[in-house]
């Protein structure tokens, strides 16, 4: 489907007019409001603070509307999805971030999430008809809501930072809001419904929506799932309405609400245990939190099952240790973390090792159930216990082997860092662009990586005569090489030619032999490279060379070179796709020059590249032989452009992170947790805090 960037501006222009005329009728219309319900309130508290929301607001009524218009301008233009760093749909904060907010902060966060709610129901019908319009616009054929720059929650976001610019005290604000935020959502339907009729005029018809599928039935995705089970996402937990909002969770994580108890008696890990709402507030998040693992299908159900065993445990800590579940080194959290941690490595009963550890959980259960006034010192007992077990697990041969691979994908990928510097220096030498293709791509590919080699061996070593040193003699043929590969030079001087060719070969034979580079590949480009030097030794020449223009054709990055004993020592996954990805060596055939500068394509190319944000510690699912395999990345190397994997039976495997990316692509990957399941159940409760916060509101 074709753009239609006329459309698209003309739209954008007459939305930001026709700003300047329904902000000031909005202004207006909230304090018509602020006037009608200080009339109707029978509390003089209510309408002391009606007056004092209704003065404020004549007072910088005119500020507001030259702010808020500019504000949103501002939002408009950066909330295209290239671009979109202001107006994003309000989301739940995430409980170790609320555990970091100021009580100001998480009184916005409620505040914007309401209005957006309040805004995006009243225009939902008007909404869908300007977003598929303006995806056509920009040439979309399915809808992408993002694309609209025009969207409630910019609109909202720009609301709030023009009042938070004002510095009025939080109970006006939350007035105009309350009072203002339908009138807010009636002038954007408006609007939307203009601006739809105005594209429709202008023959820009509305794009479709594509049918998604669900999880189910497209195991493999490279997107970071959704949290799987748990309460309804657009639902509170039942029973948590009334009790657990984010404001007190966030007064029970900073221990605000400890100050009601006696103060200077407590002990620091059980502060405020006295106090009765602190003790249901943490024993509710308890309960919460293992609600949601309970049903977090990514854990076999008997796994599940167990942990809800823990809960009389869990909960008698909660009493004297009221904010255990936000201390990672708590031993009741790093137990929980610790347990359901290693349960992500089975996705069946029958697979090796589950059944010991499912006597292991059990057993750990059993011994929490125990009466006895030591429950805290069982716990860390039990956690050393539990480590301790999975380390002996782990046959000594596995851990040499981890180790062995770790070391050599360190080594591996110092050598391609150096070896892309060192191609950096063939590149800027004076004769190296009129060099043909199949020598250049040599030089910048295996020959840098035998160059790099080289280099580390010497840095490695000491004494070595400077004659000995194979980098130089790997340098110092490059002069001769260049030279000879070039026709017009070569055939002037046919006697250089014959003297200098047996050296050059013999030096390229040990040097390759040095980094044990497939004999095929080599053997490739020396045909290329004697078919040169043939066809420079059979020309006559005798006129003196004319320059020709250099090549624009371009020296393809590759991925990180492996030797063929590192790829074993590391169990590297070079034939993820074979019918679909390029040979990873480099391909010794001349082409045509590009049409294109070679920098532009290759930043064209690097924009479009997928980029994994694969922490050491995710779990995966990785589509092998017809099959998923369950796999925990280990280890990263220090520049993130190798990755080990512990897979099954503790078989390591390693990746490139271009590798990770194309199986990402490919629908052969899928991220099974990359956030720990502890920390995704806390943060679905707080989560269901904030949403039983909006509903709290009234509004």
């Amino acid at each position: 489907m074709d753009a239609q960037p006329q459309a698209f501006d003309a739209c954008l222009k007459e939305a930001l007019v026709q700003t300047r005329e329904w902000v000031p009728r909005w202004l207006d219309k909230l304090h018509a409001a602020l006037k009608e319900k200080e009339l109707s309130a029978r509390h003089l508290n209510d309408k002391q603070g009606l007056v004092e929301a209704r003065t404020a607001l004549e007072s910088h009524r005119d500020l507001i509307a030259v702010k808020f218009i500019e504000s949103l301008a501002d939002a408009v233009g950066n909330a295209l999805p290239a671009t979109d760093t202001l107006g994003r749909p309000a989301k739940s904060v995430s409980f170790d971030e609320l555990e970091l907010m100021g009580d100001d902060q998480v009184q916005e966060t409620v505040e914007l999430a309401r209005v957006q709610q309040i805004v995006s129901m009243t225009v939902d019908h008007e909404i869908v008809e300007l977003t598929a319009r303006l995806c056509t616009a920009q040439g979309m054929q399915v809808v992408n809501p993002d694309a609209n720059p025009l969207r409630a929650d910019v609109v909202v976001v720009a609301l709030m930072k023009t009042l938070k610019g004002l510095h009025l005290g939080p109970a006006v604000r939350s007035r105009w809001l309350q009072t203002g935020a339908i009138l807010l959502g009636n002038e954007l339907q408006g609007l939307y419904t203009r601006l739809s009729a105005l594209l429709d005029r202008m023959g820009v018809p509305a794009a479709g929506y594509a049918v998604v599928q669900s999880p189910d039935s497209r195991p493999f995705t490279g997107d970071v799932p959704v949290r799987r089970g748990g309460a309804p996402q657009d639902e509170a937990a039942p029973g948590s309405e009334a009790l657990l909002t984010l404001d007190h969770l966030h007064q029970l994580l900073v221990g605000n609400l400890d100050r009601s108890g006696e103060e200077g008696t407590q002990a620091p890990g059980s502060a405020g245990a006295g106090n009765a709402m602190v003790r249901t507030l943490a024993s509710e998040v308890v309960s919460l939190m293992l609600k949601q693992i309970s049903a977090d299908e990514r854990l076999l159900l008997p796994v599940r099952e167990m942990l809800q065993d823990m809960k009389p445990a869990l909960l008698q800590v909660a009493r004297t240790e009221p904010r255990f579940f936000a201390d990672r080194q708590n031993p009741a959290r790093r137990l929980l973390d610790a347990i359901t941690e290693h349960s992500l490595a089975y996705t069946n009963e029958q697979d090796r090792g589950y059944a010991g550890f499912s006597r292991q959980v059990r057993s750990i259960i059993d011994a929490l159930q125990k009466p006895g006034g030591d429950l805290t010192d069982r716990f860390s007992g039990l956690l050393q216990g539990f480590n301790r077990s999975q380390t002996e697990a782990m046959a000594p041969e596995q851990v040499q082997a981890r180790g062995l691979a770790v070391k050599t994908l360190v080594r591996v990928e110092q050598r391609n860092l150096l070896a892309e510097r060192v191609a950096a220096e063939f590149r800027s030498r004076n004769d190296f662009a009129r060099s043909p293709g199949v020598v250049r791509r040599f030089l910048t590919g295996p020959w840098a990586q035998v160059v790099a080699q080289a280099r580390l061996e010497v840095s490695n070593a000491t004494g070595m005569d400077t004659a000995e040193v194979p980098a130089l003699r790997y340098t110092d043929i490059l002069p001769d090489l260049l030279w000879s590969s070039q026709l017009a030079l070569a055939s002037l001087n046919r006697p250089r030619l014959v003297k200098i060719i047996p050296g050059v070969l013999r030096t390229l034979r040990e040097g390759l032999d040095s980094i044990d580079y497939p004999r095929e590949q080599a053997e490739s480009f020396f045909q290329a490279l004697m078919g040169l030097h043939e066809a420079a030794y059979k020309t006559q020449r005798a006129e003196p060379p004319q320059d020709s223009p250099p090549s624009q054709q371009g020296d393809f990055d590759l991925e990180p070179w492996m030797q063929p004993a590192e790829a074993r020592d590391t169990g590297f996954m070079d034939d993820i796709a074979p019918e679909s990805l390029p040979d990873t060596q480099p391909s010794f055939v001349d082409t045509q020059p590009l049409q294109r500068d070679w920098v532009e394509l290759k930043a064209e190319m690097a924009a479009q590249q997928p980029v994994s944000q694969l922490s050491v510690g995710t779990w995966v699912d990785m589509w092998q032989e017809g099959q998923a395999v369950r796999c925990q990345i280990t280890w990263a190397s220090p520049h993130g452009t190798l990755f080990l994997f512990a897979g099954p039976h503790g078989r390591s495997l390693s990746m490139t992170r271009r590798g990770l990316d194309r199986l990402i692509e490919q629908d052969k990957l899928r991220v099974v947790a990359d956030h720990g399941v502890v920390n995704e159940a806390l943060d679905e409760v707080t989560r269901q805090a904030w949403l039983n916060s909006i509903k709290a509101s009234g509004i």
